[in-house]
């Protein structure tokens, strides 16, 4: 009896199954979208340094607090959303970790670069929240408003399937929320007019995130 032998031929033939597909699938979404979050730094970079340097906010400005802090926050959303590509179930909420991923990677290019272009160290001396009135009260163990805990982020990182997207979407509703109180606290005090006009922007994008969210909920059964 002789011996089967596979040839390049048998090969190119071989049904490819459909787990295979979709995790090749899924490796090649989650490199392009690392680097949509790296062009996303990159463009946010970019941005950052067209603001003007005539009049530099201090140490200790509302503006430099701000960036340090807002940096802190949409690193955590970054997260979340890469997060939310890789093991949301749900096309929606894939889709929506996507839109935050790269968009708020790209403002904290932005706010990185105001701090250089102000010769400012990028995290500072003050505590968090220091620069906004009701600040302190706002930190909670260590927190900034509407941030997750490790054991949230764990917990988020461990679920599955629906449970995941109704959990993603619960978490970042609140982190959204907390974001827009920050946001709400530069607009008030700030004076530099292009932190602001990225302020605006910023508030507008997850003001829209948030009816999302609140509808894909809803849509869930969340």
């Amino acid at each position: 009896m002789t011996a089967a032998v596979t040839t390049d031929a048998d090969l190119d033939e071989a049904p490819v199954t459909d787990d295979g597909a979709r995790g090749a699938a899924r490796r090649f979404g989650v490199l392009a979208l690392a680097a949509a979050v790296v062009v996303g730094l990159l463009l946010g970079y970019a941005g950052g340094l067209l603001t003007p340097t005539l009049t530099r906010p201090g140490d200790n400005s509302a503006e430099a607090g701000f960036a340090r802090d807002m940096t802190t926050h949409h690193a955590q959303a970054v997260a979340m959303g890469l997060l939310a590509f890789q093991q949301g179930q749900d096309p929606e909420v894939r889709q929506l970790g996507v839109d935050i991923a790269t968009g708020q990677q790209g403002e904290i290019g932005t706010m990185q670069t105001w701090l250089r272009s102000w010769h400012l160290d990028p995290t500072g001396g003050q505590p968090p929240m220091a620069w906004m009135p009701d600040g302190a009260g706002l930190v909670k163990n260590g927190l900034m408003p509407g941030m997750a805990t490790p054991e949230e982020m764990a917990k988020l990182r461990a679920a599955k399937g629906r449970e995941f997207d109704l959990l993603f979407l619960t978490m970042m509703r609140q982190h959204h929320l907390g974001g827009i109180h920050m946001i709400q606290g530069i607009l008030d005090q700030g004076h530099d007019e292009d932190v602001l006009a990225v302020a605006q922007t910023m508030k507008n994008t997850q003001q829209t995130d948030l009816t999302n969210i609140q509808a894909a909920l809803k849509r869930l059964g969340g």
